[in-house]
């Protein structure tokens, strides 16, 4: 099978085409004939080197988060699958390889794609939309009438979250450019804040919830615009103890996480509120009950832009000048 590979880490490492044998099926296992893969900003952080510690994946290494495409197989012991279903996946971790013509996921990774997108739209959404769910609803419990700040809204995160926020019945709060703000306030924000010409610490006040997607000195804003008992989720850094225990880290990484995140763990006792980091996961269920919100018309993918499969190294450097409105999408059949 055609699939694009990075055969080391680097900021400047381009994806080179590779011949690979399809990959083997297990006995719970669905093949995947891959039609869209989205791109996620989490790929280039993988390509950059920056997870090694935490990811310690084998070279070279089939990237990619997102997929949309048909079951050509199933594993003898598959249960909710058949060959021909439609179905999108957040890949689990060392299972990742969207850049590819064939995947073989865990049935439990994989949902019954949406009957009213296309295949493109359908890979743009399981890592955003898995973040944003078990970010809001897994984590804060977000709850009608609270109010969330969710950062960087017109980005695939934000568009994914301030809907399913809406959807929850809260208040949203965000952050674009002034060029995107027709976009986030049809997606439902209330009050969007141009984050090149404001200050949101200074208008936002007493919020019950806030996702973090941006770096530490707006990570440390964002901690005091929270009432008391308030909760941050940070799904860019830094990772806490309680993640170093939760992924079973060894010793040494479990320290470099604790001191990484000392600095904000402090700060955010002082505002007597609470701060956890997402590393989302791949869950199968839960992508299934966005499936029925999707279907419902609660929310809608938003594409900026689709590249052909041989133009994945165009699309990268396109995610990565963040300039993007949603998601970026290949197209592989």
């Amino acid at each position: 099978m055609k699939a694009y590979v990075i055969k080391r880490y680097g900021r400047n490492v381009t994806f080179e085409v590779a011949d690979l044998q399809q990959p083997a099926l297990g006995e719970r296992d669905v093949l995947i004939e891959i039609h869209a893969a989205g791109l996620n900003v989490l790929d280039a952080k993988i390509r950059n080197g920056e997870f090694k510690l935490l990811l310690p994946y084998t070279l070279p290494l089939v990237l990619g988060h997102d997929v949309a495409g048909i079951v050509v197989k199933v594993g003898p012991n598959v249960k909710r699958f058949k060959v021909g279903d439609e179905v999108y996946a957040r890949p689990a971790d060392y299972r990742i390889g969207a850049f590819a013509e064939y995947i073989a996921l865990n049935e439990n990774d994989v949902a019954i794609k949406p009957n009213n997108i296309t295949m493109e739209e359908a890979a743009s959404i399981p890592l955003v939309s898995l973040t944003a769910w078990q970010a809001l609803i897994e984590m804060a419990k977000l709850k009608m009438s609270q109010k969330v700040f969710i950062q960087a809204g017109s980005g695939g995160v934000g568009t994914i979250a301030i809907q399913l926020a809406k959807h929850l019945g809260a208040t949203v709060a965000t952050t674009t450019s002034k060029a995107n703000f027709d976009l986030v306030k049809r997606l439902g924000a209330d009050i969007v804040i141009d984050y090149k010409n404001e200050n949101f610490e200074t208008i936002l006040h007493n919020y019950d919830v806030v996702l973090n997607s941006q770096d530490t000195v707006t990570l440390k804003k964002s901690l005091s615009v929270l009432k008391p008992n308030g909760k941050l989720i940070s799904i860019s850094g830094p990772p806490d103890p309680s993640f170093a225990d939760e992924i079973g880290a060894s010793w040494i990484v479990k320290l470099l996480m604790k001191l990484l995140s000392l600095n904000v763990r402090k700060t955010a006792k002082k505002f007597n509120v609470d701060y956890s980091f997402l590393f989302m996961k791949a869950s199968g269920s839960q992508l299934s009950e966005i499936t029925t919100l999707i279907n419902a018309g609660e929310i809608r993918p938003i594409v900026d832009q689709i590249f052909p499969f041989n133009a994945i190294n165009e699309a990268m450097a396109y995610l990565e000048t963040g300039r993007a409105k949603g998601k970026v999408v290949i197209k592989i059949k």
